[in-house]
């Protein structure tokens, strides 16, 4: 197991995730923001290099300080070969089994690896998936044009906003939630539709791994079409930082689902776990 820290080699690793699109895109989202000043301190494990066949963005270890947040403790995975990334999780210290911890990917053996492993080491496993899609022509974005109150304006959230945030966010609800979305906020961009009291009524903002994730309005604003401009806006600012245009919907979210396919989205074959 190698660590990288050698910012050419983290460079290098970026351009090598492209040819790998879209199975590498979560790992890639998690190299780009560390390699543009790496503000949720992650860094890189590898099989070797620059052979690499499995690769885990994971929290810096000298930088881990709750057990319990599994919002920050967030690893995004990436293999060429299944069985390099079990003998990462088995025979190295790649994963701190210690702690409450997510492990995100867009490839089918991640599941299956990981909680074979985890059972092993009598670590209870949850799986969730959801389909994946990206944005990947800023071209083929709507043109949309705010036709709103004149009162309401489009803006970035503000870290105030966190506590709202957490409370409508499926997983959220609670402190450690609260926390991690207003990180989320000073760090990465976002979109809002603030009243005339600077109080949001729809949103959608960007992950540690550069997704778009928690687009919401609230259910009294609905159908005045927020949520298209709030997504298309912030697809075209992402683009235009150099970012995939990434995003993940539950099957069974037919609303958000109708609302992408607005946008043009692709809707990748690999699943998001």
């Amino acid at each position: 197991m190698l660590v990288l820290n050698c910012s050419m080699k983290l460079q290098m690793l970026e351009k090598m995730l492209r040819w790998n699109f879209p199975e590498s895109l979560k790992v890639y989202g998690a190299v780009m923001n560390i390699n543009r000043g790496n503000p949720f301190r992650k860094e890189v494990v590898v099989d070797s290099w620059p052979d690499f066949k499995a690769v885990i963005t994971r929290p810096q270890r000298e930088n881990e300080a709750d057990d319990l947040d599994h919002y920050t403790n967030a690893h995004a995975v990436f293999y060429k070969e299944l069985q390099a990334y079990q003998e990462l999780l088995e025979n190295t210290n790649a994963i701190n089994w210690g702690q409450i911890f997510q492990i995100q990917g867009l490839q089918d053996g991640i599941c299956e690896i990981s909680r074979t492993v985890a059972l092993s080491k009598q670590v209870d496993v949850k799986i969730s998936s959801f389909q994946m899609v990206i944005h990947s022509d800023p071209d083929t974005l709507p043109d949309v044009r705010p036709q709103m109150d004149p009162k309401l304006t489009l803006a970035y959230l503000d870290i105030s906003h966190a506590s709202l945030l957490s409370k409508t966010w499926s997983r959220g609800g609670n402190l450690r939630c609260q926390k991690y979305l207003a990180n989320l906020i000073c760090c990465f961009p976002s979109v809002c539709v603030l009243d005339d009291k600077g109080y949001p009524l729809s949103w959608s903002l960007t992950d540690q791994f550069a997704t778009m994730i928690h687009g919401y309005t609230l259910p009294e604003h609905r159908g005045k079409g927020y949520s298209r401009l709030v997504a298309t806006t912030l697809a075209k600012k992402l683009h235009s930082c150099g970012f995939p245009a990434q995003g993940n919907v539950l099957a069974t979210n037919i609303p958000s689902i109708t609302l992408l396919k607005s946008m043009n989205a692709q809707f990748l074959p690999c699943s998001f776990f």
